[in-house]
């Protein structure tokens, strides 16, 4: 799983032309952007210390010297903490996190939510539990046990881009995070089954990979095509649950009397007299029951769990 501090670096230096940061331009370049002997004299390092850091050999790098070269590549929040962590690996022997569980109270949470669609996402963007709203409107109990991941979903499902009707923003907020994640557990070797399936299997996620992107999963807005209610245009709050690191808890919002609100009015109503949307068709309860209540209304669900407080997936 390609991800070094150099790799990411070279792709930011080469965004920013010399005269926007007030140095000439003149004489030919062979490098778009700049020189890494430029960002060095910006950030007021020697260029052999900034050779080392991209290098991969700068883990004694200190927070002031990481700050200058943010500030000389303008880097936001996100891609500073991401150099950081880049820079300065944390050493796991495991690469992060292994088996990670929904606290009971947590799936109560979601299950008092009944009129918010609502997941929780931990690492490598499993999605790890859900209330009944959210398996409505994502479908997340009819994909097969063990690829319940907002990833693979997004890039490998070819239902994905009519579900989407913004795939390509999706898709560039997916790999976004998923970068993010890297940085953070570079070692997980999870994760680079996980990058390396979609790179073999995707090209636009090779390409989007190639980009370096990353982005914080905190807020914005979702457009989802459904296959029962048409569209439904959501914003999403994302919070942190407290003591499960990784763990976030996703909600579906829409504005009381939006149309969007309307719909999912008639799903949530629909799905209570026993209805069960499975990909792109509706299956009644005794069809659902095949499928050992799954979506089960007013249940929260977690992938690979059994009885509540089972473990999730990896």
């Amino acid at each position: 799983m390609e991800n070094t501090v150099g790799d990411f670096l070279r792709s930011r230096r080469s965004r920013i032309q010399p005269e926007e940061v007030g140095l000439p331009a003149h004489g030919r370049r062979r490098v778009q952007g700049l020189r890494r002997e430029e960002v060095a004299q910006l950030a007021g390092v020697s260029v052999d210390y900034y050779v080392r850091l991209e290098q991969g050999r700068g883990g004694s790098a200190s927070d002031a010297v990481l700050d200058a070269v943010a500030r000389v590549l303008r880097l936001d929040e996100v891609e500073a903490a991401h150099l950081r962590a880049l820079a300065r690996p944390p050493r796991r022997a495991d690469g992060g996190p292994g088996r990670r569980q929904v606290r009971d109270g947590t799936r109560l949470l979601l299950d008092l939510m009944p009129g918010v669609p609502a997941f929780v996402l931990g690492r490598r963007m499993d999605v790890l539990a859900w209330n009944a709203l959210g398996d409505a409107v994502n479908g997340f109990s009819a994909r097969p046990a063990g690829e319940v991941n907002a990833a693979r979903h997004t890039f490998l499902d070819p239902a994905a881009r009519e579900f989407y009707p913004q795939w390509e923003a999706v898709a560039a907020e997916t790999v976004s995070y998923l970068r993010l994640d890297a940085g953070r557990y570079p070692e997980d070797p999870k994760l680079a089954a996980l990058v390396g399936e979609l790179s073999v299997r995707s090209e636009e996620f090779r390409r989007l990979w190639a980009d370096h992107q990353v982005r914080e999963k905190t807020h914005g807005t979702k457009l989802i095509h459904h296959p029962l209610v048409g569209e439904l245009d959501f914003g999403y709050e994302t919070l942190a649950v407290n003591g499960a690191a990784d763990q976030l808890l996703v909600a579906y919002t829409a504005p009381a009397g939006s149309p969007t609100a309307e719909r999912l009015a008639l799903l949530a109503s629909w799905r209570a007299d026993g209805g069960q949307a499975v990909g792109t068709r509706v299956v009644g309860t005794q069809d659902g029951a095949a499928r050992a209540g799954a979506a089960r209304a007013g249940a929260a669900r977690t992938e690979g769990a059994g009885a509540p407080g089972g473990p999730a997936a990896d």
